[in-house]
């Protein structure tokens, strides 16, 4: 059973990380070469008893950089139009900028040190924002250059799925698969798996805090 009275803050849930967490919509799976074409990035929220919710949600188009690869299969699976009049996309260092201003916000109302990637397959995504960060010599990535959490994984451990629709499913979250593969979608359905794993362990997390306290 949690510890009564357990009260934790975001700051202190993570060792200090913020967990973001981002999808990322491309024109391909090479994160130097292929486009960056959407970027959201959801809030999470932690009260006082220590249950993680989803927050606000940031999304960005993105105009593929000078010389970017785009592959045709890659646009049927997002059914995104990159050159369309309507599309209000922003130039990729820009709209980095935008997401990542809220981020650092976010960081520092939470009083955290470093915001921390949270993805489904994190690595594809970590991997994007890292070539874009490089590629416009951004100075001030508030997100932590290698440590992720992988809802892939996470999934794996907790339902036996790795695929985020499959996991989704399994976790009893709605699924609209009309809507996947939008950036802004699946990072708040990755946001809602995550938030429910990390809610799991919540009286686990409760008991280690008391005992770290009851051996002072």
């Amino acid at each position: 059973m949690a510890e009564s009275g357990y009260e934790i803050q975001m700051a202190q849930r993570f060792r200090g990380f913020l967990p973001v967490v981002v999808d990322v919509e491309t024109g391909g799976f090479n994160s130097e070469t292929d486009a960056l074409l959407e970027v959201a990035a959801v809030l999470l929220t932690l009260d006082r008893d220590g249950i993680l919710t989803r927050g606000e949600t940031i999304r960005v188009h993105v105009e593929p950089f000078t010389g970017a690869n785009i592959e045709p299969e890659a646009l049927e699976i997002t059914g995104i139009d990159p050159t369309h009049p309507l599309r209000p996309a922003l130039p990729e260092k820009d709209a980095l900028m935008r997401v990542f201003r809220e981020v650092r916000r976010a960081v520092r109302d939470t009083e955290c040190n470093r915001a921390v990637l949270v993805g489904h397959n994190a690595s594809f995504d970590l991997g994007f924002i890292n070539a874009a960060v490089a590629r416009n010599e951004i100075k001030r990535n508030p997100f932590h250059p290698f440590s992720c959490f992988d809802t892939a994984t996470l999934g794996g451990v907790a339902f036996g799925q790795t695929v985020l629709a499959r996991a989704i499913d399994a976790a009893g979250i709605e699924w609209d698969a009309s809507q996947a593969h939008s950036a802004a979608y699946d990072a708040e359905k990755t946001a809602d798996l995550f938030c429910l794993i990390v809610n799991k362990f919540r009286d686990i997390h409760a008991e280690s805090i008391s005992k770290a306290r009851t051996n002072r």
